[in-house]
């Protein structure tokens, strides 16, 4: 069975199964008020392969994914992430929800991860929601705040800290969305589960305490509750929500359990892209529709991510995707000069680099090795390939599909045609290189340019 690195534990555990073998998967979604960046698209794919490896055991996957379009407070500004994009696109924030829901199922598509079974949105789980507020407040494990929002009491669930390491009486307030309330609340780390209107006039429901929206944290626990049940195998994130987002919400969810619910916390490290934390403010936000735009196959991009362990921290560049593009059409052309029709052959390095902890750098080892031993024949590395395509998914098997010229690229072309008929040497060289940007390489002739994808 697969094992992995369990963020509570601390140690690579393996995975747990139901009581008729299935395994139940919960991972945290989008909040759908922009488009999800490249570094997002790696902790989504690291739940399909989770489910891929799974499958390859024989055993039966069930995947939860939630959308949050709503709860999700700005840390700077402390207001809710889709009316802030409401006022900035200037159309009602749940037509902001749904156009970049619909974006974020695009490009999960491009890289090839599979759907998961249900993608349950928080505007349409409230009624889960209110149910699980009004037990926890039944137990002693939240109360009504002077400010009519109900807050998680952090002090009456014992085990607080154990994802993170955070002690509850070391904890000093640091997440500006979960310690704005000032007096309101009994103790400084308790978190809203439901918060009062107030002025607010959008995006709001009744509820047996006024008038509000939910608490991001309590959203998940709703969602996961109803779908998956009180036990969840894997639990799966980025690193950047393991606090305090997957704390509050082990201490939601195992106070109305009565038990340990999650049984492994999988979390997925940070991407940088050349060198630095992607940010709007650096201006190297990276998104799918990037790629596509430099005539770039998205798939060139979870080569990239296969070829890093999940939780090692990872720079991308341009030009690490652009070789990975490279690798993707040697390999597709390969397997149609070997032979398509080989037979499935199983190849237990691949597998067991696969079942520990998901050693995805080795599986790709393992091709490039197969690839140039002599040894093996045509045949057989099809077969090993086609094994590991199951659990890599590059479509390896469907040859290689020239990418359309975009139409900057071919202005780009021309402007350069005219430069060098005028001998303007110096802007016939920043056109070629603005042309390489996109992934093409350039050949001068005395008379003319030719192009070709690199």
């Amino acid at each position: 069975m697969l094992s992995l690195y369990n963020t509570q534990t601390r140690t690579v555990d393996q995975v747990t199964t139901q009581s008729d073998g299935s395994v139940a998967i919960y991972c945290c979604g989008p909040t759908v008020y922009r488009d999800a960046h490249v570094g997002n698209m790696r902790t989504f794919l690291l739940g399909d392969l989770v489910t891929r490896a799974i499958r390859a055991t024989g055993k039966n996957v069930k995947i939860i994914q939630n959308i949050t379009d709503v709860g999700h407070m700005s840390e700077d500004l402390n207001e809710d992430k889709m009316l802030l994009q409401s006022q900035a696109e200037s159309i009602d924030p749940f037509a902001v929800a749904r156009k970049y829901e619909e974006k974020f199922h695009g490009d999960l598509a491009l890289l090839n991860i599979e759907s998961a079974q249900s993608y349950p949105r928080a505007s349409e789980s409230i009624e889960l929601m209110h149910a699980l507020i009004s037990q926890l407040i039944s137990q002693g494990n939240a109360y009504v705040g002077d400010d009519k929002s109900v807050y998680f009491s952090a002090q009456s669930f014992e085990s607080y800290g154990a994802i993170s390491g955070n002690r509850l009486d070391a904890l000093k307030p640091g997440h500006r969305y979960e310690f704005t309330e000032g007096g309101a609340k009994r103790f400084h780390a308790d978190w809203a589960l439901w918060k009062f209107a107030g002025t607010r006039t959008k995006m709001i429901w009744d509820s047996p305490w006024g008038p509000g929206f939910p608490g991001w944290h309590i959203e998940c626990s709703a969602m996961s509750l109803h779908f998956l049940g009180p036990k969840i195998n894997v639990h799966i994130g980025g690193i950047d929500l393991r606090f305090p987002h997957h704390e509050n919400e082990r201490a939601q969810t195992n106070s109305i359990t009565g038990g340990e619910s999650v049984d492994l916390w999988l979390h997925g490290e940070h991407l940088l892209f050349e060198g630095r934390k992607m940010s709007k403010s650096a201006g190297n936000v990276v998104l799918v529709s990037d790629l596509l735009e430099r005539g770039i196959d998205p798939l060139s991009l979870r080569l990239c991510f296969l070829e890093n362990r999940y939780r090692s921290q990872m720079d991308l560049s341009w030009d690490s995707i652009k070789a990975a593009q490279v690798t993707i059409k040697r390999w597709r052309k390969k397997l149609q000069e070997w032979g398509p029709d080989a037979p499935i052959l199983q190849d237990q390095e691949i597998l067991k680099a696969v079942m520990t902890d998901l050693d995805m750098p080795r599986v790709i080892s393992r091709l490039r090795v197969v690839e140039k031993d002599s040894e093996i024949s045509p045949i057989e590395k099809v077969g090993i390939f086609k094994y590991a395509e199951q659990l890599i998914a590059l479509d390896l098997l469907r040859g290689e599909i020239a990418a359309e010229l975009p139409q900057e690229a071919h202005e780009l072309l021309a402007a350069r045609e005219i430069a060098r008929s005028e001998k303007n040497w110096k802007l016939s060289d920043e056109l070629r290189e603005k042309l390489e940007n996109f992934g093409l390489e350039i050949k001068d002739l005395p008379q003319s340019q030719e192009w070709q994808w690199r």
